[in-house]
C-alpha cells in the first residue's frame, strides 16, 4: 500500500487542534497525513557543527515524522538567505528588497541535495511524495538524479511572480525548469497559475496542453488548488470554553464600541502600515466614529534575523504611536497593537468578537485567517470580512468587502461600509461565504491534490513527444 510522504522545509504538526499556535500550513499538512498513512519529513529547526543526515523519527500529534538538523551555514545562506531575502520579496512583488547573492544560490542548491540524499532511501516503491514551497523547488529534480521514479508533487503556497519580475532573479530558467521534474505542479490561484503559464510561454518557448507541459520526456500536469481550513473543526472550536472565555473578555474590554481586527505574521507583504493608514483615513473622514470604534492588531514576529522585518516592526511601532497620539482620549485607544502569538481557540474567540475582520495584504498566495474569520462567526450575528483583491482567498469569497489595500481612501470606505452594514445583508454575505469555506475545505483541498497526482497522466513520454516552440 503506498504512502505519503510530506515534504517541507519546516516539519511542525500541531499536537492539539485548539492548544497549538502552527500556522495554516502546519494545519493543513497534519491533517492531509491523519487521513493518509505515511511521513512528515524537513528540517528540525536545530543546526549542528557538521552536517551528518542523521535522521530523527517521531510521532508528533498523531503523525510521523522525520527531522534532520543543518549546519548553520545552511541556515544562514538556505533559509534566511536565498528562501526569505530572495525568494520571499520577490514572490510577492518586491523586488526592492531581494538580495541576490551567488552564496545564497549555492546554499539553496546545497540544502535541497542534502534534503534529497537524506529523503531517498526513506521512500519505498510505491511512495507518493508531496513537496511544499518556495525552499524546496528543486527537490524533485535532485531526486530524479538518485534515481527516484515515483510520483512527485509540489504545491506553492505563496504566490508566483509576474514573468519581468522573476526574469529579474539570476539563474530564473534553472529554477522554473526544476519545476518540470515534478508530476505536478499546484498554485493556489488561476492568477499565479496563469502567471507560470505566462513564463512558460515566453520564457522558456514551451506550449503547455490540456493543463500540462512535456520537458526532457516528462509531462508535468499544473493546476490550481485553493488551500482551505478545518472548516467545521474551527467554527466548533470557536463554541468552546476557552474560545467562549476569550470571546466574554473581549467583548468587556470593547465597552460597547465595535473591533475591526487584523491577524497577521508580521511581514511587509501583509499591508499593515497601509492599513493602519486607511484606519487613520476613517477617523479622519467620519469624526462620528470616534470612540465607538477600534482596531486590534496582531502582528506575531518571524524572521527577526533579516533587516527588513526590523524595519517594519519599527515602522509599524511609530505608524501606531503617532495615531494613538493624534486621536486617543483618556478612555479611548484608537489601535491595540500586539505582537504576540495566540493559541488556535483564543484566536476562535476574538475572530468571534470582531465586528469587522481586516484582511488586507499587499500580496498574498491564499491567506487563510479570512476563512478563518468567516468559520468562526456568529450565525445570527456574523461581523463582516474586508479582503484584499490580492490575497488569493479573493477568488473565491467574493461576498467580502474586496478592496485594493493600496488605495487608504478605498480601504477606509469599505470600513465605514462594513461598520454600518444591516445585520440582513451581514447575515446573507456571511451564509454564502460560510457555504464556500465548507465545500472548498482542507480536506477538499487534499484529495483533490493528492487524486490529482496519484492520476497514471504524468512520468515518462515517447520521444518526440515535446511541445516546444518552433524557434
Amino acid at each position: 500500500m503506498s504512502r505519503l510522504i510530506v515534504v517541507s522545509n519546516r516539519v511542525n504538526p500541531p499536537s492539539d487542534a485548539g492548544v497549538g499556535t502552527a500556522g495554516g500550513l502546519a494545519m493543513a499538512l497534519a491533517a492531509a497525513l491523519r487521513e493518509y498513512s505515511g511521513v512528515w519529513f524537513g528540517w528540525s529547526g536545530e543546526t549542528i557543527e557538521t552536517f551528518t543526515g542523521q535522521i530523527s523519527m517521531q510521532k508528533i500529534g498523531g503523525v510521523t515524522v522525520a527531522l534532520v538538523d543543518l549546519e548553520e551555514q545552511d541556515r544562514e545562506e538556505y533559509y534566511d538567505g536565498y528562501a526569505n531575502r530572495t525568494l520571499w520579496p520577490l514572490f510577492h512583488s518586491r523586488t526592492d528588497l531581494a538580495a541576490y547573492e551567488r552564496s545564497f544560490g549555492e546554499g539553496y542548491e546545497r540544502v535541497n541535495r542534502r534534503f534529497a540524499e537524506t529523503l531517498a532511501p526513506l521512500i519505498g516503491p510505491e511512495d507518493v511524495v508531496w513537496i511544499h514551497d518556495y525552499h524546496l523547488i528543486p527537490l524533485a529534480a535532485e531526486l530524479r538524479r538518485l534515481g527516484v521514479a515515483n510520483r512527485i508533487g509540489f504545491f506553492l503556497h505563496i504566490p508566483w511572480p509576474g514573468r519581468r519580475q522573476l526574469t529579474t532573479l539570476p539563474q530564473h530558467r534553472q529554477l522554473v525548469e526544476s519545476l518540470l521534474s515534478y508530476d505536478l505542479v499546484g498554485f493556489q490561484s488561476r492568477d499565479a497559475l496563469e502567471a507560470f503559464g505566462d513564463y512558460i510561454s515566453r520564457e522558456l518557448e514551451m506550449i503547455i496542453h490540456d493543463g500540462a507541459i512535456i520537458h526532457d520526456s516528462r509531462r508535468t500536469r499544473i493546476g490550481a488548488f485553493p488551500i482551505g481550513i478545518e472548516a467545521a473543526a474551527f467554527a466548533e472550536l470557536a463554541t468552546q470554553d476557552v474560545a467562549r472565555e476569550t470571546f466574554e473578555r473581549i467583548r468587556l474590554s470593547q465597552a460597547g464600541r465595535k473591533m475591526i481586527l487584523g491577524v497577521d505574521r508580521l511581514d511587509y507583504s501583509k499591508g499593515l502600515e497601509e492599513r493602519f493608514l486607511a484606519y487613520e483615513q476613517l477617523l479622519a473622514d467620519h469624526p462620528d466614529w470616534a470612540e465607538r470604534v477600534f482596531l486590534l492588531q496582531i502582528a506575531t514576529p518571524s524572521r527577526d534575523a533579516v533587516q527588513a522585518y526590523q524595519e517594519i516592526r519599527a515602522r509599524l511601532d511609530g505608524v501606531s504611536g503617532r495615531i494613538n497620539g493624534a486621536y486617543a482620549t483618556i478612555d479611548w485607544v484608537p489601535i491595540r497593537y500586539v505582537n504576540r502569538a495566540h493559541r488556535r481557540d483564543e484566536l476562535a474567540g476574538i475572530y468571534r468578537a470582531a465586528q469587522v475582520g481586516l484582511v488586507t495584504p499587499l500580496r498574498d498566495g491564499m491567506n487563510l485567517v479570512a476563512k478563518e474569520y468567516v468559520a468562526a462567526q456568529d450565525p445570527e450575528d456574523p461581523g463582516v470580512l474586508v479582503l484584499s483583491r490580492y490575497a488569493g482567498a479573493a477568488e473565491q469569497m467574493e461576498d467580502a468587502l474586496i478592496v485594493n489595500p493600496f488605495s487608504r481612501e478605498e480601504t477606509s470606505e469599505a470600513l465605514g461600509r462594513a461598520l454600518a452594514m444591516p445585520k440582513r445583508e451581514r447575515i446573507t454575505r456571511w451564509r454564502r461565504l460560510m457555504d464556500g469555506v465548507l465545500r472548498d475545505d482542507v480536506a477538499a483541498w487534499r484529495d483533490c491534490f493528492v487524486a490529482a497526482l496519484r492520476l497514471d497522466a504524468g512520468g515518462d513520454v515517447a520521444e518526440g513527444g515535446g511541445n516546444r516552440k518552433a524557434s
